[in-house]
């Protein structure tokens, strides 16, 4: 029975930290007063490598309480907790460094300012909307599940 708990909790928790995380926090924290962009992407490296670390804890424990006990999660429940590690992994594997390497080089642009000057940079380049899409498919995705498993472990 505990695994089932975890079915329902896991993805509803992961859920809450993502829309406190990406849709929350991350854009307010570019309007606080003298944040520059720059410090605001390093803020971030450090904050999302956190959160995918997380994030993958969750999947992994998601991954094994539904070997214990897969009869509460059904084809549409077991698709929607896909999807969002199917995202993860894509996420951590691919997007994250691919902007790493970039946000790298606003920090080391940063770095030869005096600190008044605030770096502005193009936040709106392919690699961040596939980061941003991602990121909306696992705050689609995981309450669903979490309500389809909930709804199947009540039956």
């Amino acid at each position: 029975m505990f695994a089932a708990v975890l079915l329902v909790a896991l993805p509803l928790v992961w859920f809450g930290m993502i829309t406190a995380i990406s849709f929350i926090e991350t854009p307010l924290k570019f309007r606080a007063p003298g944040m520059t962009h720059a410090l605001g992407v390093g803020i971030g490296r450090i904050v999302f490598k956190v959160l995918n670390l997380v994030e993958a804890c969750f999947a992994v424990v998601i991954l094994g309480a539904w070997t214990q006990q897969p009869d509460v999660v059904g084809f549409p429940a077991g698709v929607l907790l896909a999807l969002p590690i199917a995202a993860l992994i894509l996420q951590t594997l691919v997007l994250r460094p691919a902007m790493g390497v970039r946000t790298k080089a606003l920090a080391a642009t940063a770095a030869t300012h005096n600190g008044s000057i605030a770096v502005q940079a193009k936040v709106s380049t392919p690699t961040h909307i596939a980061y941003i899409g991602a990121e909306l498919l696992k705050a689609i995705a995981l309450p669903i599940a979490g309500v389809l498993v909930l709804l199947a472990v009540a039956q």
